[in-house]
C-alpha cells in the first residue's frame, strides 16, 4: 500500500498546468511540423507557421500559447491499494492546484470559469472548479492526466445516437464541416463510441490524451478495424479542404483518435470532440514517494520557421477610412498599426442593452472608424505591455453585429473564425469589413501590442474593454465590404483541388 500526502497531488496538478500552458506535447509539434511542410496553400501555410513559431516562443518565454488557457479536465485514476492522507477530497485536491497554478505571479493564467453557468455567470477568479473524473483501478498508485481545454472547440462537440447499421465515418465527414472554424483546425478529433449518451462524451475527451501516430498507421497499414476507421475518417476530413484556421488547404486535422465501450444492441452512441491549435494534456504518475518531476521538452523538437512578412499591406488604424477598408480583399494580408478597442460577449451583451435604453457608451469608449478586437486577454507579466491575446470565436458576436454597426460607426472586427451568414449580410449592408487573427497563436499576437489599458467595464475582468495600441498585427482579410467570405471561397476551392489530385496529409 502506498500513501500519497496530500501535497504531491495538488503540487503535480499545478505544475503541470503550468507546464502544459507553454509545452505543447512532443508528437503535437511534430504533426503540425509535417503539415507545415506539406501544406500547398498560401494562407493556411502562413497560419500554420504562426502556430509553430508561437509554440516555440511559448516554450521559450514560459507564456500560454493561447490567450484560453481553458477549463482543466483532470482522470484520475487511483488504484485500490492506494491511500490519500486525509483532510481533502480528490475533487478539493485538483482545485487548489488550479487554483495555484492559475494565479501564479511569474505566468498567470487566464481566469475563464463562470459559476452559476446561467443567470449571473460570475467568474471564480481562480479557474475553479476543474472537471474531475476518478477510476479505482487495480494497484498502489494514481495515474493523473491532466488537460486544459478551450471554449472554441470545446464548443463544437457533438453528440448523435446513431442506428446501429449507419456509417460512422460519414457521420464525421458530414458533422465537421457543421463546426465551422471556431476549434481551431488543424487539430485532433476525439471520437468516443458505445456506452450510453453520458460515457461517449467521456470516450471522446480520453481519445483526446492519446499519443498522435496517424503517420506511423499510415507508414505500416491498419492493424485492426479501429485504426482502419481512423485512417478513413482521417482522409474523409482532409478531402474536405478546410484547411488551417477554416482558410482552405490541405490539412484540417492531424490524427483521429477513437475509444470505445460495449453498449445497447438497440443503440450507436456517438460523441465527436475537436481538440485545437492549442492541445494541451500531460500525464504523471504518483507512488508516494513526492510530487511529479515533469520534465522540460528540447526546444530543437521545434522547427526554425522564419515568416516573410514583406507581401502584407500596412494599415494605418488611426487614419483608416471606410473608403480605404472598400480596397480590401478577402485573403489578404495586412499588418494594423494604431489604436483599436477589444471587447467579447459580456460587453457586447452590455453595450446592446445599453443602446436599448438609450444610454451613451461610457466615456473613452468611442468606435468611430475604428476596429474592435474579439479578445479576452492574459494578464501581463514583467514589462508586457498585455499578456498573450489571441482572438476569440467571432462567431459569438454575430447577434450583437448589426447593433454595433448601425450605432457606433465602427468601421470592422477582428476575430477568428467564420461569420454566419445574416452577420456576413450585416456586414455587406454597412459596408464594413471583418478580419481574422491566427487562433493558437496569441503570444505572438501580443508581441504586437505595444500597450494597453482597460478603458470600461472593468469589473467583467479579461471581458473589459481595452484599448490596445499595435505595432502590424498581422492578420487575414476574412469578409471584405461585398460580404466575400474567405472561409466560403477557399474551402470550395481547397476541396475541388483535392478532389482532382488527391493528396495524403499525414
Amino acid at each position: 500500500m502506498s500513501m500519497i500526502a496530500r501535497e504531491d497531488l495538488v503540487s503535480s496538478v499545478a505544475d503541470a498546468l503550468q507546464y502544459i500552458s507553454y509545452y505543447h506535447p512532443r508528437d503535437f509539434v511534430e504533426a503540425m511540423s509535417r503539415a507545415y511542410e506539406k501544406e500547398q496553400s498560401a494562407s493556411a501555410r502562413d497560419a500554420i507557421a504562426q502556430i509553430l513559431v508561437n509554440s516555440k516562443m511559448s516554450a521559450q518565454g514560459h507564456r500560454p500559447v493561447c490567450q484560453d488557457t481553458g477549463i482543466v479536465t483532470a482522470f484520475v485514476k487511483i488504484g485500490m491499494d492506494a491511500r490519500f492522507e486525509p483532510g481533502m477530497t480528490i475533487q478539493q485536491m485538483v482545485d487548489e492546484g488550479v487554483r495555484r497554478a492559475y494565479t501564479h505571479p511569474e505566468n498567470p493564467l487566464r481566469a475563464s470559469v463562470v459559476s452559476p453557468p446561467y443567470g449571473t455567470r460570475r467568474n471564480t477568479r481562480d479557474n475553479t472548479p476543474a472537471v474531475v473524473h476518478v477510476e479505482m483501478v487495480e494497484g498502489s498508485k494514481v495515474d493523473v492526466t491532466v488537460a486544459a481545454k478551450g471554449g472554441g472547440s470545446e464548443n463544437k462537440s457533438k453528440f448523435a445516437i446513431l442506428n446501429p447499421s449507419d456509417d460512422l465515418a460519414e457521420w464525421v465527414e458530414k458533422t465537421v464541416p457543421t463546426l465551422g472554424a471556431g476549434w481551431c483546425p488543424p487539430g485532433i478529433l476525439g471520437i468516443g463510441i458505445g456506452g450510453t449518451a453520458e460515457k461517449a462524451m467521456v470516450l471522446a475527451k480520453e481519445s483526446l490524451m492519446d499519443p498522435v501516430d496517424m503517420q506511423e498507421i499510415l507508414d505500416r497499414g491498419p492493424a485492426d478495424d479501429e485504426e482502419a476507421l481512423r485512417v478513413s475518417i482521417y482522409e474523409r476530413v482532409n478531402a474536405l479542404g478546410i484547411g488551417a484556421q477554416g482558410l482552405g488547404g490541405v490539412t484540417t486535422v492531424l490524427d483521429v483518435k477513437i475509444r470505445q465501450f460495449a453498449t445497447h444492441a438497440a443503440s450507436l452512441p456517438v460523441a465527436l470532440i475537436p481538440n485545437c491549435a492549442a492541445t494541451r494534456h500531460v500525464h504523471f504518475v504518483l507512488d508516494g514517494s513526492g510530487p511529479a518531476v515533469l520534465e522540460p521538452p528540447q526546444l530543437s523538437d521545434w522547427p526554425d520557421i522564419v515568416r516573410d512578412t514583406s507581401g502584407g499591406r500596412r494599415v494605418d488604424l488611426d487614419t483608416l477610412t471606410r473608403e480605404e477598408t472598400r480596397t480590401f480583399r478577402t485573403g489578404e494580408t495586412l499588418l494594423l498599426s494604431g489604436r483599436l478597442l477589444t471587447g467579447r460577449d459580456a460587453a457586447h451583451k452590455r453595450m446592446a442593452e445599453m443602446f436599448a435604453r438609450g444610454e451613451s457608451l461610457p466615456e473613452g469608449v468611442d468606435f468611430t472608424n475604428r476596429f474592435i478586437y474579439y479578445v479576452g486577454p492574459v494578464d501581463p507579466v514583467g514589462g508586457e505591455a498585455v499578456g498573450p491575446a489571441g482572438p476569440t470565436t467571432a462567431t459569438r458576436m454575430d447577434k450583437f453585429t448589426d447593433t454595433m454597426l448601425s450605432n457606433t460607426g465602427l468601421l470592422g472586427m477582428i476575430g477568428k473564425a467564420e461569420r454566419g451568414d445574416a452577420a456576413i449580410e450585416d456586414i455587406r449592408r454597412h459596408g464594413a469589413v471583418y478580419l481574422i487573427a491566427v487562433g493558437g497563436a496569441a503570444y505572438l499576437v501580443s508581441k504586437a501590442i505595444r500597450k494597453s489599458r482597460v478603458v470600461a467595464f472593468e469589473d467583467l475582468g479579461m471581458e473589459a474593454i481595452y484599448e490596445f495600441e499595435v505595432e502590424d498585427m498581422p492578420v487575414t482579410v476574412a469578409v471584405d465590404s461585398e460580404g466575400n467570405s474567405v472561409h466560403k471561397s477557399g474551402p470550395a476551392e481547397w476541396r475541388q483541388r483535392l478532389a482532382d489530385i488527391p493528396i495524403r496529409v499525414a
